[in-house]
């Protein structure tokens, strides 16, 4: 029999995943320490997962304040320097300068309430599916941040603007030939865009790293589609093949550019796509009410029907102003910038909390902003015969 020495203090005594769990504290918070770890592995993994904006444009951490200031220095002049004169910087006063600022929004939170006795009552782990979900709600609204404000880049004039020195702004790029919608899903139409799109920013002195384009998951999977075909085959360079090639993440290259999908940038005045029209899409059906959702108003300006808009500090545009002919980005990683307050993150009730409701409340919750750096890095695509306009 093993002996057992009651004078000695229980302190060190351990609990499964809870390093120095004192039985005789009870301590509420060591025993949640472990949870909370999971849940914000699940969380930040439902993030990971499904934002890819972060990782294409400037990010920067912000700290005590609440915006950031980025600065353009636009290009100067060489001149032959005349023996016997001094040297005070060139005559016509270059290069121009002009500041950028990105002001970090409001907090954005997505968070349920779990009930103790559905948890115990599942047969599944509900609280690492629901943590899941919440990473997916902020991965969500991320992206759409940040594509919506390289699509407004892309439609501005540089903030460079001195006389003589007036650096290069946005472009935008028309897909096809037609009005139809369908233009936006021909692949050879995609493809002449995209050498377009390379050949504008080459012109506009952008750095060939970092370039990527955006679209949709049909238009991307009707560029891999035809990657063998005579038309294209010669177009479009790839680095692996099989199941990397549907990924969706990059593989496929085209003038330099990588390609990659999301349901989050804005087409044809929806997020991500649209059924009918003249875009030759059929509804699939039962696709619920979150596919296809059209934009809503992100300004920052107060009007008669909506006020401020809640939670926005830069301007990414009404549903309106972004219109109904978008369908796909291209741009280098200096098109846009996003600023962190705070970083994906998970909270969770307990104590007293937990006692009184029974049960506790997920919280995810990011503090971020974003909005366009330097237009002439960002190419809008776009079918029908009008550019959509600046604002």
């Amino acid at each position: 029999m093993a002996h057992q020495n009651s004078n000695e203090p229980l302190a060190d005594i351990t609990r499964l995943g809870i390093p120095n769990f004192n039985p005789a504290s009870g301590s509420p918070q060591d025993n949640r320490a472990l949870y909370l770890k999971l849940f914000s592995g699940e969380m930040f993994k439902g993030f990971q997962n499904n934002t890819i904006a972060r990782d294409l444009v400037m990010k920067r951490t912000l700290k005590n304040g609440k915006s950031l200031q980025f600065i353009y220095t636009g290009r100067t002049s060489a001149e032959y320097h005349v023996p016997g004169q001094s040297i005070l910087g060139n005559s016509d006063g270059a290069p121009p300068v002009a500041e950028k600022t990105i002001t970090c929004d409001d907090l954005l939170i997505s968070s349920a309430f779990v009930y103790e006795l559905d948890e115990v009552l599942s047969h599944y782990d509900l609280r690492s599916e629901i943590s899941r979900k919440i990473g997916y709600a902020l991965a969500e609204k991320y992206d759409r941040l940040i594509f919506r404000a390289i699509a407004r880049g892309a439609r501005k004039a540089s903030p460079v603007n001195k006389t003589s020195f007036e650096e290069p702004g946005g472009t935008q790029i028309r897909v096809g030939a037609t009005a139809n919608e369908s233009d936006a899903y021909s692949a050879t139409d995609l493809v002449n865009a995209f050498y377009d799109a390379a050949a504008a920013m080459d012109e506009k002195g952008i750095s060939g790293d970092g370039r990527v384009a955006v679209l949709n998951p049909r238009q991307y999977y009707a560029l891999i589609q035809n990657v063998n075909t005579a038309a294209t085959n010669v177009l479009i360079n790839r680095d692996a093949t099989g199941t990397a090639l549907q990924s969706g993440k990059g593989v496929v290259e085209i003038a330099g550019i990588k390609v990659y999908k999301s349901m989050n940038i804005p087409f044809l005045g929806n997020y991500g796509t649209k059924y009918g029209g003249t875009t030759d899409v059929t509804d699939p059906g039962n696709t619920g009410d979150f596919i296809g959702k059209a934009l809503e108003d992100a300004d920052t300006v107060s009007d008669a029907n909506n006020g401020n808009q809640a939670g926005v500090r830069n301007d990414y545009g009404t549903a309106t102003q972004f219109g109904s002919t978008s369908c796909g980005l291209i741009f280098q990683k200096e098109a846009a910038a996003c600023v962190e307050a705070i970083a994906p993150q998970v909270q969770v009730t307990s104590g007293d909390v937990s006692v009184i409701y029974q049960g506790d409340v997920i919280l995810g919750r990011l503090a971020m902003g974003a909005d366009y750096l330097n237009p002439a890095a960002a190419v809008e695509l776009y079918v029908g015969g009008t550019a959509p306009s600046a604002f």
